[in-house]
């Protein structure tokens, strides 16, 4: 016997499963909301309950102390010039990164050569080794190259991504091969079809992999610890913890470090978020 169709039943289920969603979003969101609140607060208000989520000052002490803003800074933090060195490596890997793997994606899905498919596969064997198991190999060349100490053990080894390689070659098997061989017959060759015609069809999947190679570099806490012993080179993430640890229970300054901290990833994010998931499922779709 065939069971009626309920649309009572369809309609109650999607709200069950919207309160759910909801609920699991809400507590992604409240840290984060707790964090600006207790960064716009005086200490002794921060650890008031119940909690007061929308203040009724604003306190911007807070922020002018952390980035050594007037005649309120106690102390330089440093931060301007650690957004300045996170801010120069996250743009030249992505940008390197970007082209480097469009470019290495490319051939590995349009140019036919010889051990290709065993070329690729050792490269993405390569994926399968944890970046904690190179660090001290990495640490020793850099060491004797006399690089440790500058900024370039943190941009030589992100200039290729595998991630970005098999992503942008996962996107480029699904463009049409005729579009390639029409311009074969027009006289084009495989740097002018690559550059003129592919870059612009993968613009979306390029710009996904740009997002995420920024959050990659802007969120690189192990690497700059270990390479980056002066303060003047320090990122970031270094300098927050460095930051965190001198303040210790001060959280409304605690907070207002890390809301700056955040503020790049938010902003590119929301700038790039529409290329995001389509340039993931793009590159998802064929493999």
């Amino acid at each position: 016997m065939k069971k009626s169709y309920s649309p009572n039943r369809n309609i109650a289920a999607e709200i069950i499963i919207t309160i759910i969603m909801t609920a699991f979003a809400l507590t992604m969101i409240v840290p984060f909301l707790w964090m600006i609140s207790a960064s716009m607060k005086k200490g002794v208000d921060v650890i008031k309950l119940p909690i007061e989520w929308i203040p009724k000052y604003f306190f911007p002490d807070n922020y002018l102390k952390v980035w050594n803003i007037g005649d309120l800074a106690i102390r330089n933090y440093h931060f301007a010039l650690a957004y300045f060195n996170s801010l120069k490596i996250a743009f030249i890997n992505l940008t390197a990164s970007v082209l480097t793997s469009a470019a290495a994606g490319y051939a590995f899905a349009k140019i036919k050569f010889r051990g290709r498919n065993a070329v690729f596969l050792l490269y993405l064997a390569t994926m399968m080794i944890p970046s904690q198991v190179t660090l001290i190999p990495k640490f020793t060349i850099f060491a004797t190259l006399g690089l440790v100490g500058t900024h370039w053990p943190m941009i030589l080894p992100g200039l290729v991504t595998i991630t970005g390689t098999f992503l942008m070659r996962q996107y480029f098997l699904q463009i049409p091969d005729e579009l390639r061989e029409s311009a074969y017959i027009d006289g084009a060759n495989e740097f002018i079809i690559w550059f003129r015609i592919m870059i612009p069809v993968a613009k979306a999947s390029m710009a996904s992999l740009a997002l995420i190679v920024f959050l990659w570099n802007w969120n690189n806490y192990l690497e700059a610890l270990v390479f980056l012993p002066n303060w003047r080179l320090h990122t970031i993430t270094v300098s927050l913890r460095n930051f965190i640890d001198e303040a210790v229970t001060e959280y409304n300054m605690i907070m207002a470090a890390s809301a700056s901290a955040l503020l790049p990833v938010f902003i590119v994010f929301l700038a790039g978020q529409k290329f995001f998931i389509k340039g993931i499922v793009a590159g998802a779709v064929k493999g």
